[in-house]
């Protein structure tokens, strides 16, 4: 049995950014990835694989940078943990020991099985795995009449990018009055709506999907609570996914109420010596204390980066003290952001908050060619605690979500950001006279003085 001082279970983001953290800061322990697949992928490039990438090749993810740090990799299966004995068996019949070990198994795709006809032949799913959606990519090159079940993030990007191929009829489904509802308040999931039903594809919500249909064993239509039939020759189901724990279970592990690996802030759990870490492990809400269901990319390799640091003793603080869940995506040209509270989460927990949503232009002044509409919605406390925000319109949503996501971290008020030293350029930025989120702050703060929610 070979040792290591570090075994890592899984190739995602958050395995690798731990490896290749833990490398830089422990060069002289020795270390040891398993991964699944040879070829990995990037797991929120997948739906551009479908048109935009043009296949999978484009969106490949590895674990090179872990590997010329001196790292070990493995393409095996770990189907055993032994914790008394600190040793895994792999489905090649190896057996390894370790000194830390690390969970870092990811999620898996949630199979709808209440659905009757889920199991159906041409019912596919967007697994995190490069062979599956190859084959997929593949699959649906001949296909005409798609219906995509689910009305997130996934599912929403993977209908735009199908749709964009003349030849296929792309239906979406979402049981809910709009998509994007779980990471969106009402009013930017209302904007998201809006733009991808006026893409190619036929966008259809507040319904329900009471049954696949099938033909000697294909999918051939789905049954709606409306009583309506959807003919189509592939379904896609993209309702969520849930944590990859199965292994950890078996291994004795505790599990929080959410199927997710019970760890501490710096992704401890309970068993010395062992962590986890990204989709698997279990995340706080950084206002509520309690857990909530957080699987992004960002939010597992920030994690990471705190386990690689202190994965033989805490070195560094973890700075903070809960889960941001920062969302960005881009639908018909619209780019659309949200971090932390908006008005339903806020609702749902009993949170007050005052917002203010301030409009104008990327660029000044407004009238180069490549000038989008920008607009900014702020969620603070009565104290002026910055608690959330969503940013919609061009592309540099996708960075002023990050600089709000860090006010919100380090507890920034409204205040505060009056004095907010910003750099600008006519070609780059809204102009410093009205800046988007000092205005935006300039707003609540007259509110806060009014009394105003």
């Amino acid at each position: 049995m070979k040792n290591y001082d570090v075994i890592i279970i899984g190739a995602g983001p958050a395995g690798i950014i731990t490896g290749v953290t833990a490398k830089k800061a422990h060069p002289e322990k020795s270390m040891l990835i398993f991964k699944e697949e040879e070829k990995g992928l990037v797991p929120c490039g997948i739906p551009y694989v479908f048109h935009e990438l043009d296949g999978v090749d484009k969106n490949i993810m590895g674990p090179k940078p872990f590997v010329n740090l001196g790292g070990d990799v493995q393409t095996d299966s770990v189907i055993d943990v032994n914790l008394k004995k600190k040793s895994i068996t792999t489905k090649s019949g190896k057996e390894y020991g370790f000194e830390k070990l690390v969970f870092a198994t990811g999620s898996k795709v949630t199979i709808p099985t209440f659905i009757p006809g889920y199991d159906l032949n041409n019912v596919f799913y967007i697994r995190k795995s490069y062979n599956y959606i190859k084959q997929l990519f593949e699959e649906l090159k001949t296909k005409r009449n798609i219906v995509v079940i689910g009305g997130g993030f996934i599912g929403a990007e993977v209908a735009e990018q199908l749709a964009m191929h003349t030849d296929k009829n792309v239906t979406l489904i979402e049981s809910e009055e709009y998509c994007f509802s779980k990471a969106f308040s009402k009013e930017l999931s209302q904007i998201a709506t809006k733009a991808l039903s006026e893409t190619n594809v036929n966008v259809q919500t507040s319904v329900r999907v009471e049954k696949v249909n099938g033909d000697n064993g294909n999918a051939t239509s789905i049954l709606l609570s409306t009583g309506e039939t959807v003919k189509c020759d592939a379904v896609i189901m993209a309702i969520g996914y849930k944590p990859n724990t199965d292994l950890a279970k078996n291994a004795g592990l505790e599990l929080n109420k959410m199927g997710a690996i019970k760890v501490d802030s710096y992704e401890r759990t309970t068993e010395q010596g062992v962590c986890a870490v990204g989709d698997c492990s279990q995340t706080i809400g950084f206002l509520t204390g309690r857990s909530n269901h957080v699987m992004l990319a960002s939010t597992a390799t920030a994690e990471a980066r705190v386990l690689g640091h202190n994965l033989f003793g805490v070195k560094i603080k973890k700075t903070f003290s809960g889960t941001i869940a920062v969302f960005s995506t881009e639908i018909n040209g619209i780019a659309m952001a949200a971090a932390g509270v908006n008005d339903s989460t806020a609702k749902e927990s009993n949170i007050q908050v005052i917002s203010a949503e301030f409009n104008d232009f990327d660029t000044h002044p407004a009238g180069f060619k490549h000038t989008s509409a920008l607009s900014l919605k702020l969620y603070a406390s009565p104290c002026g605690s910055i608690l959330g925000g969503e940013v919609w319109g061009g592309k540099s949503a996708g960075e002023i979500i990050n600089t709000i996501s860090l006010a919100i971290q380090k507890n920034v008020t409204v205040f505060e950001l009056i004095s907010f030293q910003v750099g600008t350029h006519p070609l780059l930025t809204s102009a410093p006279t009205k800046s988007i989120l000092i205005r935006t702050a300039e707003i609540i703060i007259d509110k806060i003085s009014k009394n105003i929610k």
